[in-house]
């Protein structure tokens, strides 16, 4: 799994998986896309880590499959910026899957439709803030310590008021609902004034009277703290393998060009240029006559690209 809000994302609500799905692509590819299609949300994309987890392919045959799988429209990579209103902000990138091959122009408004977008609920925990958040405390700890002060304030009643001495067995029995007062937020002294305060003269049972009170004036369940609001202000698509955005490079189908092979570069090469104005003096600017394919192929040469084959 990656990092708390990162990883794997469903880019929309999918269909449920049947044999077809990527009967398109060949068969390595489609065996990764199963792979990754039932990964959960959250688990890490990243090259190394599936090739680790996966028992035939290897980090190359993986990061080639991934490549393929993006170009093929079942993969993107989005940075998204977030603000909380705490002041925190960070960038996170996510990778979005879909089952279904998606066009360049879905991808580019799916990425678009973020801008704004409130994320609270979805994207808050862990996410949007400066430092990573501390770990989880053990569920069984905190009850065994609230579990013991319970125990020990229920026994030292009697140094309080001897009105309220209880023996052993009714400290035991009476021990869950005084800790669960310390589970609310009580404190040991916060209980030990509920069970002595406004005694009668004279208290005949004091385990039953401790249990009554304690059942009628438990203090209120503690309410989470409310969420601070998180939104996305921006969202880029990068490439997933050096991970620079659409705003600094060109993506064609998810990839930038220096990530992409080199065999493959040439059928994005454009086909056609604009020729510079020739200026002579006196006279006005008339179109300089270029041969398009010879300049098509002085470009490729250049980037040390093939003459695409006819």
């Amino acid at each position: 799994m990656a990092k708390s809000g990162y990883g794997k994302r469903l880019a929309g609500d999918e269909e449920p998986d049947t044999e077809p799905d990527f009967a398109h692509l060949i068969p390595r590819d489609a065996e990764l896309a199963t792979f990754i299609d039932h990964l959960p949300d959250g688990a890490a994309m990243g090259h190394k880590v599936i090739a680790a987890a996966h028992p035939r392919y290897g980090q190359q045959a993986v990061r080639t499959s991934l490549r393929r799988l993006t170009e093929a429209g079942h993969l993107r990579w989005v940075k998204e910026h977030i603000i909380v209103e705490d002041g925190s902000m960070r960038w996170v990138t996510r990778t979005y899957w879909s089952r279904k091959p998606k066009s360049v122009a879905w991808w580019a408004e799916f990425v678009r439709a973020w801008h704004g977008r409130d994320v609270t609920d979805a994207y808050q925990p862990g996410l949007a803030r400066v430092t990573e958040p501390e770990p989880e405390p053990d569920p069984a700890s905190p009850r065994d310590d609230e579990s013991t002060a319970a125990h020990r304030t229920l026994v030292q009643l009697r140094t309080a008021d001897r009105r309220m001495a209880l023996s052993e067995g009714e400290c035991k029995q009476l021990e869950p609902s005084a800790a669960e007062w310390l589970a609310r937020g009580a404190t040991p002294s916060d209980i030990t004034r509920a069970l002595t305060e406004g005694l009668p003269p004279t208290v005949t049972n004091p385990g039953g009277l401790a249990r009554t009170r304690l059942e009628n004036k438990m203090p209120p369940k503690r309410q989470a703290p409310a969420k601070a609001r998180a939104r996305i202000t921006r969202a880029v698509m990068v490439c997933p393998f050096c991970d620079e955005p659409e705003t600094s490079v060109q993506l064609v189908n998810g990839i930038c060009m220096e990530c992409m092979p080199a065999e493959e570069r040439t059928e994005y090469v454009p086909d056609t240029f604009l020729a510079r104005p020739r200026q002579a003096p006196g006279r006005a600017a008339e179109p300089e006559v270029v041969d398009v394919t010879e300049r098509v192929d002085a470009l490729r040469r250049a980037a040390g690209l093939k003459r695409a084959t006819p």
